[in-house]
């Protein structure tokens, strides 16, 4: 599981807020949603948040093992 807890934290330490990134950074409010409920993204939304939040992948997400095979 693929788990975006580590976002928060990291936008909280940048002084970010999820206002800022739906009006300033064009980041989808959907979008959002979806990263608050651990559900797919596409990477291009990662990277945009990496750019935006100036961090690394692992500064807003995290892989959690689990029985999720395909």
């Amino acid at each position: 599981m693929i788990k975006f807890d580590r976002l928060w934290k990291t936008m909280k330490k940048k002084g970010i807020t999820q206002y800022d990134l739906y009006t300033h950074h064009n980041v989808n409010r959907s979008q959002l949603n979806r990263l608050r409920h651990n559900q797919n993204v596409e990477v291009n939304t990662i990277d945009k948040l990496c750019n935006i939040l100036e961090c690394n992948v692992e500064d807003i997400m995290e892989h959690i093992p689990d029985d999720n095979r395909f």
